[in-house]
C-alpha cells in the first residue's frame, strides 16, 4: 500500500499575516488561521502584522487567541511589524514572545477613539428632520441629527477610559511593563520602530526574515533549512481572478475601508489616525 506524503509541520513554521483594519473579518480568518497551528502542532508562529488597528473586541479576541496557543501548546510566537503596526496591532503583537519591528515601522498610537458625525447644520439648511421615541434619554447617543449632551460625553468618556485601562494592562503585561512606565507613552502618538526599540515596545530591530529566523531559533530548527508554511484566507475564483487587475484590487480595498469607516461609526476603536 502506498502511503500519501504527509508533510511534518513539527519541522515548519507558520506564516500568519494580519493586513489593513482590524475587524470582524480579520477576527475570523486570524483565528481560522491559529487553529490550524493548534491541529498541525506547529512549533512557532512568525506573526506578521501591517495594520492601523481596528475594532477593540476583534482586536481582543486575537490577542487573547494567540495567548491561549502559546500556553496550552507551548507554540513560539514572533511578531514582525511592517510599514504600519499601530493602536490594535500593537494590542495584537503584544500577545506574542516577541516583537521585531523595522527601525522605519510606525508603530505605538496606543489609545482609544469613538467618532460620532453631527449633520445638525446641514440638515437644517436642507429642512430635514427626525422625530426620536427612545426609552430613555441615552438610548439615541451619538444621533448625527444632534450634539452631544454633557451627561452623553461624560458617558461615552468613561466608556473610553476603560477601554484605554484594558491596553495599557495588556500592554504592561505582554511587554513586562509597569502600567505607569505605559501610560507614559500611551497617550496616542505614534513612534517609529527605533522609537520603539527604546521604550521597550519591541525588542528588536529587523525585517520579517529576522523575525523568522528568530522563529525558528527559538524551537530548535535551522533558519538555512526550515520552511515556512504560509497560512492564507482561502479565496475563490472570482477573488483570485479579481486580484490579476492592480486596478480593481485597489477599489477593492478603498471599498472595503468605506464598508469600515461606516460600519464601525459610534464603536470605540484601537485606530492610528494618519
Amino acid at each position: 500500500m502506498i502511503w500519501p506524503f504527509r508533510p511534518n509541520f513539527c519541522k515548519q513554521i507558520a506564516r500568519v499575516e494580519i493586513s489593513g483594519a482590524i475587524a470582524a473579518s480579520t477576527r475570523k480568518q486570524v483565528l481560522t488561521a491559529l487553529k490550524t497551528v493548534e491541529e498541525r502542532k506547529f512549533p512557532a508562529v512568525l506573526l506578521r502584522i501591517d495594520s492601523p488597528g481596528g475594532t477593540v473586541v476583534d482586536s481582543q479576541e486575537i490577542h487573547a487567541a494567540i495567548e491561549r496557543l502559546r500556553e496550552t501548546q507551548g507554540t513560539k510566537v514572533i511578531a514582525s511589524f511592517g510599514n504600519i503596526s499601530a493602536s490594535g496591532g500593537v494590542y495584537v503583537g503584544v500577545s506574542a514572545d516577541h516583537i521585531v519591528a523595522n527601525s522605519g515601522t510606525i508603530t505605538g498610537s496606543i489609545g482609544v477613539i469613538l467618532r460620532g458625525n453631527n449633520l445638525e447644520k446641514l440638515l437644517d439648511r436642507v429642512g430635514v428632520s427626525f422625530k426620536t421615541i427612545k426609552s430613555g434619554p441615552y438610548k439615541d447617543i451619538l444621533s448625527f441629527d444632534r450634539e452631544l449632551t454633557d451627561p452623553e460625553r461624560d458617558i461615552l468618556q468613561a466608556l473610553i477610559d476603560s477601554s484605554y485601562h484594558q491596553f495599557v494592562e495588556a500592554v504592561s503585561k505582554g511587554r513586562k511593563l509597569e502600567p505607569d512606565q505605559v501610560r507614559e507613552f500611551a497617550d496616542g502618538r505614534v513612534f517609529t520602530g527605533q522609537q520603539a526599540l527604546e521604550l521597550g515596545l519591541v525588542d528588536r530591530l529587523g525585517t520579517e526574515e529576522d523575525a523568522r529566523r528568530w522563529a525558528c531559533e527559538l524551537v530548535g530548527l535551522d533558519p538555512e533549512k526550515t520552511r515556512t508554511f504560509a497560512i492564507e484566507a482561502q479565496k475563490s475564483a472570482l477573488d483570485r481572478a479579481l486580484n490579476r487587475s492592480q486596478t480593481i484590487a485597489r477599489l477593492n480595498a478603498a471599498s472595503a475601508w468605506v464598508d469600515f469607516e461606516l460600519t464601525t461609526n459610534g464603536q470605540p476603536l484601537w485606530m492610528y489616525h494618519p
